[in-house]
């Protein structure tokens, strides 16, 4: 790939229309306290954690909760009809917290196999996280919005991620492009999340361009999300080029 071609691509990143994916909003998003509070319950329970949902939720989803299984604890808030002195509802309602054993993380359900992630016979996923150094290890976040994530030379994909290759391209990018080792740097030296993100996807939308893989247009819907009206910087297009380039190498 030229620089030409490069440039006609990044322009059609940001020109042609994309939709967000409703992967990002299929689960509940849960509060810090249910996160650590179901985190604690996997634990104690030596249950794998992963995304949490609902026995409806999961139902939808094509899958079903095994039998046998406990469901985990949540607080949630509840509407409560408030009554007279002669328990007759009186119109007036409040809002309280109460505790409901209402889900179950994604190991605790069965149902079909995942479908493969699709592949290209010009470039190997695993062959380029060798090259790379970069390892995957199991999905453990409770947020089933969460498509995958990185950390230091670490990937983590999704088991029900809806474009589990885009996302793997995107979590690899983050890596390559030094996002995972920037704590690590003074503040004054870290990229803004909306750049990281922006940088990493547009590397997974070339890649996926090249490669003739699905997702272009829910890439472009999640780049064009985090630009919010703004350009791709030639400081942010010069390292989405390097790498892209490296990766596609990589795993040639």
């Amino acid at each position: 790939m030229n620089k030409a071609e490069f440039s006609n691509i990044l322009t059609e990143i940001v020109a042609r229309p994309g939709i967000i994916s409703e992967a990002y909003s299929r689960f509940h998003g849960y509060s810090f306290g249910n996160v650590f509070w179901a985190y604690i319950q996997c634990e104690a329970r030596n249950i794998e954690m992963g995304p949490l949902a609902t026995f409806k939720k999961w139902k939808e989803l094509g899958r079903n909760v095994k039998k046998g299984e406990k469901a985990l604890s949540l607080v949630m808030p509840v509407t409560i009809a408030k009554k007279d002195e002669l328990g007759e509802k009186t119109g007036e309602v409040f809002s309280t917290f109460m505790v409901k054993n209402n889900w179950f993380a994604l190991s605790q359900t069965e149902g079909a196999e995942f479908k493969p992630e699709p592949s290209s016979t010009a470039w190997d996923a695993a062959k380029a996280m060798s090259a790379l150094g970069i390892t995957e290890e199991p999905f453990a976040a409770i947020s089933g919005n969460v498509q995958g994530y990185a950390k230091q030379n670490t990937i983590a994909i999704n088991p029900v991620a809806a474009l589990p290759h885009k996302t793997r391209i995107h979590e690899i990018a983050h890596i390559v492009l030094g996002h995972t080792t920037e704590s690590t740097m003074t503040d004054s030296e870290h990229t803004p999340r909306d750049v990281r993100e922006v940088e990493a996807e547009s590397v997974a939308y070339i890649l996926c361009k090249l490669l003739n893989l699905p997702g272009l247009e829910e890439s472009r819907g999640y780049v064009q999300s985090w630009l919010d009206g703004e350009k791709i910087t030639e400081k942010s297009a010069a390292k989405i080029f390097a790498a892209a380039h490296k990766i596609m190498q990589a795993g040639q």
